[in-house]
Formats: structure tokens, C-alpha cells, sequence
């Protein structure tokens, strides 16, 4: 991508509305979890820096893992098409699950993941998303902790990228064609 293409987002989510609602959410699923084997599994790319903030703010014992899925390539919009680009290391039998997922868009991608996690035997699974998009959604999918719903506009920054860029910004924004 030309460096002169490079737009700033604006700002959606900021540091602090982020900060404040991973804590609320740390809170309820320690709350949730507590005397339960928890294992956190993230799914990559998008999800690392709202795993890593929320493994944090959880005061449990708890295992992470990671799994790679993707369903956009290099384009702003769901392809529909999931493909495994990374698996889990480990066995996830009679653990309890939370899948940590940075955005619930179409739906699609997450019903795929939990049909696959279930063959699985998890004791339970559950979803920890950063954000909802329901205005996308195809699948229906009950999203157990969720920090904030968002309209239809396509997001970047906090682990969200566009084509590999803005996933290190410390906030969510978006970024218009008419910028």
C-alpha cells in the first residue's frame, strides 16, 4: 500500500471507553468462571490485543490458546468463505471454553468456529466479543459478553486491521472511501 494512501481514522471507540468496558467485562466473567477450568481461545489475527487486555482483567486461573480463521482476505467486506489458518495447541475436552472474538459481523465465521469447537467436547463454550455488528448479520449468534454493538461501518485499530495496518492503534476508528 503507498504510504501516501495511508488515511487516519477516525476516532469510534476510544482508549478509555475500551478500557473501562474490558475491566466491566473482566469482572463478569470472573464472577462467571470462578472454581471452572477457563480456557480463553482467541482468534487471530483480530483478537490479540482485546484477549490479552481482557486475560488481565480476569482474577481467575485460566489457560490461552489461539486458533486462526479468516473469511476477508484483503477486502473491507466478509468473503463468507471460513478457512483454518491456525489451530489450537492444545485439547479442549471437559474445559470450558470462551472464545474471544474481536468483532461479530456477519456471523458466519463464529457459527463455523462453534460447530468445529463443539466436535471437540468442550464442558462448555462460550463468546467474549470486543464488538457486534448486527446490522450484517446472516447467522444469528448469541454473543455472552459483548462490549459494544456498532453500526455497518467498517472498523480498524485495537487488533482490527485493513490489509495488516492500523492493528496497532490504541483506540477503534473508521475509515470512509469518501475521506
Amino acid at each position: 500500500m503507498d504510504r501516501d494512501a495511508i488515511k487516519t481514522p477516525q476516532v469510534m471507540l476510544s482508549q478509555a471507553q475500551l478500557t473501562n468496558r474490558v475491566a466491566e467485562l473482566g469482572a463478569e466473567i470472573t464472577r462467571d468462571y470462578a472454581a471452572k477450568d477457563l480456557v480463553l481461545v482467541g482468534v487471530l489475527k483480530g483478537s490479540f490485543m482485546f484477549m490479552a487486555d481482557l486475560a488481565r482483567a480476569i482474577d481467575l486461573p485460566l489457560r490461552c490458546d489461539f486458533l486462526g480463521l479468516s473469511s476477508y482476505g484483503s477486502s473491507t467486506k466478509s468473503t463468507g468463505v471460513v478457512a483454518f489458518t491456525k489451530d489450537l495447541s492444545g485439547p479442549v475436552e471437559g474445559r470450558d471454553v470462551l472464545i474471544i472474538e474481536d468483532i461479530v459481523d456477519t456471523g458466519l465465521t463464529m457459527a463455523y468456529l462453534l460447530k468445529n469447537l463443539q466436535t471437540r467436547k468442550p464442558a462448555s463454550t462460550r463468546i467474549a466479543s470486543l464488538l457486534s455488528k448486527p446490522a450484517r448479520r446472516q447467522v444469528e449468534i448469541d454473543v455472552d459478553y459483548l462490549g459494544f454493538t456498532i453500526e455497518d461501518r467498517f472498523v480498524v485499530g485495537y487488533g482490527l486491521d485493513f490489509d495488516g495496518l492500523y492493528r496497532n492503534l490504541p483506540y477503534i476508528g473508521t475509515i470512509d472511501d469518501g475521506d
